[in-house]
């Protein structure tokens, strides 16, 4: 089993989008028994939070389901059961790195280190961007992208 965990600041905005576009895709590529997927924040200002309304909305639009998505703060066990653990930006990817440290067992990296030639070396945060399509945009090209490194990776269709 593959397991990926992705990370954005308050877990309302980026992570739950990436979470359910990536379960998505997943369920589509018939993988669902091989990759299991969730998501959490370096913060706690939202634990036990639904994810804000316009990533709910965004990712309806695209027929795409939000249930089942609670935001969570990530914490050190997080390392030892995720074998990839996703960073929506720099600063994400920071703390992660000051809170689990480099492990072997965990790829730490951020979503858009698997787009080629990606417009955006980082995700924008919508909460205060405000701009929920663009991060859409962004955020559903890692997703599609990382799995395709997955199933190489691991020799998985």
């Amino acid at each position: 089993m593959i397991r990926v965990m992705f990370v954005c600041l308050g877990n309302i905005c980026r992570s739950p989008m990436a979470e359910a576009i990536f379960r998505e895709l997943i369920k589509q590529a018939n993988l669902t028994d091989q990759i299991r997927v969730d998501s959490g924040g370096t913060g706690s200002w939202h634990i036990g939070e639904e994810p804000h309304h316009e990533t709910k909305l965004i990712l309806q639009r695209n027929n795409i389901s939000s249930d089942g998505l609670i935001a969570r703060q990530i914490n050190a066990d997080d390392a030892k059961r995720f074998d990839y653990i996703i960073a929506m930006d720099d600063q994400n990817k920071e703390d992660l790195l000051q809170l689990v440290g480099q492990k072997d067992n965990v790829m730490i990296a951020k979503l858009m280190d698997f787009v080629s030639d990606p417009e955006e070396n980082s995700i924008p945060d919508p909460y205060f961007t405000g701009n929920f399509d663009y991060t859409y945009r962004l955020v559903s090209t890692g997703c599609r992208q990382l799995l395709e490194y997955l199933k190489e990776e691991h020799a998985i269709s």
